[in-house]
Formats: structure tokens, sequence, C-alpha cells
């Protein structure tokens, strides 16, 4: 029996743990924290720590949990001796045969898409799944559906495609390109480079859709095996574009933009790419516009949350860097107070200074809550988000904008961002019940 090794027991590890066992390979999980043994029978572990019996072993290949740096000793260790090391995304994909994959990555409105196109593979096929970075691991799909044809629409961080190797979507895109991740990346250029991964083992029938909007993607997206459709929301001069009102794939009319409900040109944007990736899929024209026309958007990016006296309250926790947050600003004409700050990852925030008209007041909070005193001309650092949001409710008349939008990660004050939106929400309903 072959051995392999998960680094991480978080909740995609444990996912891949189970699914190599199942798959006949002894496993081993090791994780600095504690591990929960429930579900985990036949499975070796170590915990609160990684021993150094580990390293004196032989192993297949290495699953590493995508948010361990490859800086991190252990990781190091096993690259210098010349292990294979995938993310769970790469074993998953290996041994469902039958899957078929829409796969999605870019800096900022992945999950947007990934969430339109899973609702319109459902109009097909009700037992289509959305995984991967979305938060459902890929492996927990294979565990339930490892044997059947599925459609699955993949999210997918450029940390799960550094770990891949063979793996292959019919129909991809990278959303965007902006600097992200400088904390756990080498450089920028690299962060880039990682998320063309996507379309490596694609082939001529398959399909990425191109931003040539995007000066980097422009850039980096080359040698592409694939048919490449081009994408632009400025230009019909490409194979997916709007014009008279509705968005095309060529001479295919997808949908009325004017159905869209979720707010932003670049929302439109988001639900071209699920439209066109809808229908390489075999989505019917008829569904994919349903969809559309019922589709309200994702939660923690730019969410309505209600209206208190005329002041209407957005939660974009998911905004976690400076391109999020500016696409989220672009959305609304005037009068935003804004609340942002949390986690510094070392990007340049100066983005956003080209909304400083439309920001008639900006409360920062968290590790960078200094970082935007030159960005915007009425700004405040605070200590925390409710510090922050009580300040802007203090300030807002009707007819303005309270929009959470941090332009940073979480980890600060935080576990993640969807804890900050959800105690966001909290503090919203705590105010209105006041």
């Amino acid at each position: 029996m072959k051995n392999v090794l998960v680094i991480g027991a978080a909740r995609s590890g444990i996912a891949a743990a189970r699914l190599l066992k199942r798959a006949g390979y002894n496993v081993v999980l090791t994780d600095m924290k504690e591990i929960d043994r429930e579900g985990l029978d036949g499975i070796e572990v170590f915990d609160n720590g990684h021993p150094e019996c580990l390293k004196e072993r032989t192993y297949e290949f290495i699953v590493k949990n995508p948010g361990i740096p490859y800086t991190a000793p252990l990781i190091q260790y096993f690259s210098e001796r010349g292990d294979k090391i995938y993310t769970e995304i790469e074993t998953a994909s290996r041994i469902a045969k039958n899957f078929h994959y829409g796969a999605i990555t870019g800096t900022d409105g992945k999950t947007t898409v990934t969430t339109l196109l899973w609702e319109m593979l459902r109009k097909k096929d009700p037992r289509a799944q959305a995984a991967g970075n979305i938060g459902l691991p890929l492996s927990d799909v294979v565990l339930e559906h490892e044997n059947e044809k599925l459609d699955v629409a993949l999210e997918l961080s450029n940390f799960q495609l550094l770990g891949t190797e063979a793996f292959h979507p019919e129909v991809c895109t990278v959303t965007n390109l902006a600097p992200d991740h400088l904390d756990y990346m080498d450089s920028l250029e690299s962060y880039y480079a990682s998320k063309m991964k996507i379309y490596a083992n694609c082939t001529p029938q398959d399909w990425f859709i191109r931003n040539v909007d995007d000066e980097q993607i422009m850039k980096y997206a080359t040698n592409i095996p694939c048919t490449v459709i081009d994408f632009s929301l400025k230009r019909d001069d490409v194979d997916l574009y709007t014009k008279d009102g509705a968005a095309w794939l060529n001479d295919i009319r997808l949908f009325d933009v004017a159905d869209l409900k979720i707010v932003g040109a670049f929302n439109c944007g988001n639900a071209m790419m699920a439209a066109c990736m809808a229908y390489k899929l075999g989505v019917s024209l008829e569904d994919i516009r349903e969809v559309i026309r019922s589709f309200h958007g994702v939660e923690h990016r730019i969410e309505f949350v209600r209206e208190i006296g005329g002041v209407r309250i957005y939660n974009d926790t998911k905004a976690t860097n400076t391109h999020a947050a500016c696409a989220a600003l672009s959305a609304f004409d005037r009068n935003v107070i804004l609340l942002c700050g949390g986690k510094d990852k070392h990007i340049s925030f100066d983005d956003l200074k080209q909304f400083d008209d439309e920001v008639k007041h900006c409360f920062s909070f968290g590790q960078t809550k200094d970082h935007f005193k030159e960005i915007f001309t009425r700004q405040t650092s605070v200590g925390t988000m409710e510090e922050a949001f009580a300040r802007a409710m203090k300030i807002a008349v009707p007819g303005d904008v309270v929009l959470l939008s941090p332009a940073c990660s979480s980890f600060d004050q935080f576990r993640n961002y969807e804890v900050r939106g959800e105690i966001f929400k909290e503090m919203v309903d705590r105010y209105r019940k006041d």
C-alpha cells in the first residue's frame, strides 16, 4: 500500500485524507494544531506539531493545505527532497474521472462568477456542485459522487493552482489580475503567473475566456493551448461583448443587461463570463436567462444589508484587496461613507485615491487604519469595525451609503472575512433595534 502525507487538517485536508484512504492509500495526516479524529478511522494522525519521523518515510505524493506557504520548513524539506506536492484539487480531480469543470480564478469576482455558473448548471442538472475556494472541498464532492457524471463550478485560488499538475477544466477564466497575496508569494509576477496554470492542461476543444480589458492578463496569458474566447466590456470586436443592451457570444444573444439585479459594470462582466461558461457546458439559453433575472448577488460581496433612515448599508467584506474595494466604490455615484482596514498584506492603496470625491468620509480600522490618511481627504482612524460603523451612522444622512469594503484581509481582528461580514450585519441589526 502506497503512503501519502496530508499536511494541514483544515476542512480540505480532512476531506482529502478521507478520500485518499478510500482510494486505497495508507494516509498520514499532520497538523500544528489538535485534530478532531472523528471520521478518520484507519488514518495515522500526528497533531500539535510535525514530528521528525515524518521525514524518515517515503511518500507517493504529499497533499498540502493551500494556505500553508511553500516557505514553511516542512514543505521546504519535502520540496528540496524532490517529493511531489499537490493540493486536494489535484488529487480529487484525478480520482473523479467523469467530472466536467468550469474553473474560475482571478483576483476579484471569482465567487460571483462561480455562484452564477453553479446556479445555471443546476438548471441543467440539480446535482451540479460549486466547490473549491468557495468553501466546499472538491474532495468532499468526490466522496459523494465519485463515479457519476457531474458538472462542477470550481473556484480556484492561486494557492490551489500552484499544487496542480494534471487538472483539466473544459472551460476556464481568469476574471482579472491585481496585486494581492504579497505576504505569501515571492513576487507580484509569480502571483500573476500562478493564475495561468488554470489552462495549462486544456485541449483545443476547451475554452479559455480571456479578459482583453485587463492589461496584466494580456501580458501573462500566453501559450494558451485551447480555444480563446476574448471578452471585453469596452469593445464589441471580440467574442464576448455587450451591444444594443445585451450580452453576446459572437452572434448568440446570451441575456439582456437590464435583467441583471446586481450592481456595477464589473458584475455585468462577471455575469457574461458565467453565462459563456454555462453555454459551453451545455446549459440552455432559456435557463441562463432565467438565472440572470433571478440572481441577487453573493453574500458578503456588495451585499445590501438594509436601509436605516434613508441610509443604505452594504456589506462588502469580501473586498480583501484594493482592486476589489475600487470595484465596489465604482458601483456608487457619491456620498459613500467608507469603512475599511484590516491586516496589512503589503499592497498599495493608492488606486483608491480616484474615489476621493465620492467618499464623504472614510473611517479606517485595524492594523492598517493609518494607511488611509494619505488616501482620502476626509478620513478618521479608529480601533475597531464597530467603532467605525458607529461613527459612520452619526454623520450619515438620507441618501448616503455606508459601505464596508475593507481593501484588506481580516486576520488582524477576525477569523476570516465571512466572520467579519456576519459581525457587521449583526451590528446593523442591533443599530436598527436600538
